[in-house]
């Protein structure tokens, strides 16, 4: 069976696995995103707070996915939770180590004036510190897309959902005819989500950062 017969004959189901695996992320993203977020507003000013932060969050990325992943499951059980725990964590240290720094990079002076004009502190940091700050959070997102689309894919050792089945069930089978498609149907629909993903960030920062803010 060709790879082309393949995709002809499974589209619908694939089509499923790949929203499943886009939503899986995307929720993921979300959370990570609001704690990374929070966790640089409230460390941001401190040096030693927000590198203790960055470290704390770095720890998780020592920790092998599988592994990880293998340690939910014994605690939550298979399914869709320990994926989503796991994504979660791993997505948080890229928009976190971002926050922090785009915040950190605000020219004071703006700030300043800002407070000079009236400004409450938390208009201060929702129009002028997190709107100059956003082109760093971005990235960090950006990055965290990156690395939670191949993650996901592993995350169908827990019986997670998404692509990542297509590739385990074809290396679990390999003496099958259609293994091989399936591992390049669930490869190449990973590549494909996370390139649509990047072409999204690309007009989001068109349309949310200003010209001479983005980095």
């Amino acid at each position: 069976m060709s790879l082309w017969t393949y995709l002809n004959e499974q589209h619908p189901r694939l089509l499923i696995g790949a929203l499943e695996h886009a939503t899986t992320v995307l929720e993921c993203l979300a959370a990570a995103t609001a704690l990374g977020v929070a966790i640089a507003l409230a460390t941001h000013r401190s040096r030693w707070a927000g590198d203790l932060a960055s470290a704390s969050a770095a720890t998780v990325l020592t920790v092998p996915a599988l592994a990880l992943i293998g340690l939910l499951v014994a605690l939550t059980g298979a399914g869709p939770v320990p994926a989503l725990i796991a994504l979660t964590l791993y997505g948080l240290l890229p928009v976190a180590r971002s926050a922090i720094a785009g915040l950190r990079g605000v020219d004071p002076t703006l700030v300043e004036a800002a407070r000079g004009i009236g400004m409450s502190r938390t208009s201060r940091l929702l129009r002028v510190e997190l709107p100059l700050a956003w082109p760093r959070i971005l990235g960090g997102i950006r990055v965290a897309t990156r690395l939670l689309m191949g993650i996901a894919a592993i995350a169908a050792y827990a019986s997670g959902p998404g692509l990542g089945g297509e590739i385990f069930h074809g290396l679990a089978a390999p003496e099958d005819p259609g293994a091989l498609d399936r591992v390049l149907a669930g490869t190449l629909g990973i590549a494909l989500l996370s390139l649509l993903f990047e072409a999204g960030y690309v007009l989001l920062g068109r349309f949310t950062i200003a010209r001479g803010t983005r980095v």
